[in-house]
């Protein structure tokens, strides 16, 4: 108990010390100057951009350009799970997407898409055709026809768009 005591009291006189101003520097003015100025300066800023990881990799191997997200909507396995969105493209054939969490947004690109298939979120998807731009609800666990399918003149959309809700 003594031991404790003593170590209370050491640390109460060396914060006295510190709030006092009076720590006594044994490493000199140039030293404590030097600190000083470290500690003005703060930490560095990490600044998210909710750009997609890998995105240049993935173009290059998959053909589709992955923008930015949330984190909610990642590109998937199709064979790694169930309940995965799954995208149908011309260009690209099935592509897979795992969505977590309660609320999901990425930007892309994946032309010629014709038709998604939905997991047990409510789903949208926006897809251009030139300059023309839809918005289509993607049906909980089926298929919807979108873009090309859904088109009566048959045009190509690319996918621009995947929002997600639980």
């Amino acid at each position: 108990m003594l031991r404790s005591v003593g170590a209370a009291l050491g640390v109460g006189a060396l914060a006295w010390l510190v709030v006092g101003g009076q720590v006594p520097s044994t490493s000199g003015p140039a030293q404590a100057s030097a600190m000083a100025a470290v500690a003005d300066e703060g930490p560095g800023y990490a600044v998210e951009d909710f750009g997609y990881p890998n995105a240049d990799r993935i173009l290059a191997e998959q053909g589709i350009t992955l923008k930015r997200g949330d984190g909610h909507i990642v590109l998937a396995d199709c064979a790694s799970a169930t309940d995965l969105l799954e995208v149908w493209s011309r260009a690209t054939e099935k592509i897979c997407f795992r969505v977590t969490g309660t609320i999901g947004y990425l930007t892309l690109e994946i032309p010629a898409v014709f038709a998604v298939k939905g997991n047990s979120y409510s789903a949208q998807v926006e897809m251009t055709a030139g300059a023309e731009e839809k918005t289509f609800d993607v049906n909980k666990n089926a298929w919807t026809p979108v873009g090309e399918s859904a088109d009566d003149q048959g045009r190509d959309f690319m996918l621009m768009e995947i929002r997600t809700a639980k």
